[in-house]
């Protein structure tokens, strides 16, 4: 063979191969997107492009069936790992970090026509509990005071963590859901749903409502105390706005943080994610929560401080004692 043609398609290869090792691969939660995507895109301008970041968005199910498989790097969780996910990873040979990097008032929101200001757990648990499929049509059927008008239901896919999460802490049971509604892994398309249609309802992330204020109205929940709460960065920091506040997450695979370009991601995610969670709405944990995640890398204190249990109700201050005990 010509020697020029091996030395060029040599040259090819190696080409390839650095092509390949400067890429970050990440997938999952929609809901912890925008803070990611926001990281991603500040980090690969200050790789002048050396490094690619991709972020995509098939929820956190989804995510962490890829992240299990090897297919990506870094999975978004708006839920810790459940037990079934830790046994595929183990099954698999993956290791990973679990790096907690905001905190969520997951929102319930309506169309800013809509009459409805607040709502109690009771009263969104009759509305998406899986008795309610074929039965609960009516705003009337919620509240008489509500008006008759049919109700229209929009929501997160099976796939999503934010469905596990709201499941669990409206229904008493994660993934336990009416399934007549209009089901999404992008939050994008329920917030049109919702904006078009008066008798709307749905729930996403609190980034996603932000964005949107001028679409939609975000409903007070009423707490455990009696008190009506919108969400908000204070009603979740003080705790009155549980159970619907919850810590979002990445994971990490033990192997790839082998690669520089994973490392350096992950370190400038830690140096820059409170300020990045803010510009995108979220609630940005305290500054020794983020040096922690780095210090549980340089320990390799792998592995998850859930139980394997999509648990609602954590504050701030308790998630960030439970992860120093990792």
């Amino acid at each position: 063979m010509n020697k020029t043609i091996i030395a060029s398609a040599c040259f090819a290869l190696l080409a390839t191969a650095a092509h390949a090792q400067s890429m970050v691969k990440v997938d999952g939660s929609s809901t912890v997107f925008p803070v990611t995507e926001a990281v991603a895109e500040d980090f690969q301008k200050s790789t002048k492009g050396a490094v690619k970041v991709t972020v995509g968005i098939s929820g956190t199910g989804g995510g962490f069936k890829k992240f299990c498989r090897g297919e990506i790097d870094v999975a978004n969780a708006s839920r810790p790992i459940l037990k079934k996910e830790m046994d595929d990873c183990a099954k698999a040979g993956i290791k990973y970090y679990e790096m907690p990097v905001a905190f969520d008032a997951l929102t319930v929101v309506v169309n800013p026509k809509s009459k409805i200001t607040q709502l109690t757990v009771a009263q969104l648990k009759a509305m998406w509990e899986p008795g309610a499929q074929g039965k609960v049509a009516t705003w009337n059927q919620i509240d008489p005071s509500f008006g008759d008008g049919k109700l229209k239901l929009f929501g997160p896919g099976s796939d999503s963590g934010t469905f596990d999460y709201f499941t669990e802490a409206v229904n008493g049971k994660s993934k336990a859901s009416r399934g007549d509604y209009t089901a999404s892994e992008d939050d994008n398309v329920l917030v049109q749903g919702v904006s078009r249609d008066v008798n709307a309802l749905g729930y996403f992330g609190y980034a996603y409502y932000v964005e949107n204020k001028n679409k939609l109205k975000a409903v007070a929940v009423v707490n455990s105390k009696g008190k009506a709460v919108l969400p908000s960065e204070q009603s979740v920091i003080d705790g009155s706005y549980n159970p619907l506040a919850r810590p979002i997450f990445i994971y990490v695979n033990e192997k790839s943080l082998e690669r520089a370009e994973i490392r350096q991601f992950v370190e400038f995610y830690m140096k820059n994610g409170a300020k990045l969670a803010s510009e995108v709405k979220y609630v940005p944990l305290p500054a020794k929560a983020y040096t922690s995640n780095l210090e549980h890398v340089a320990k390799k204190k792998i592995g998850t401080v859930f139980g394997g249990e999509a648990e609602v109700g954590v504050t701030i201050e308790e998630l960030i004692a439970r992860e120093a005990k990792l």
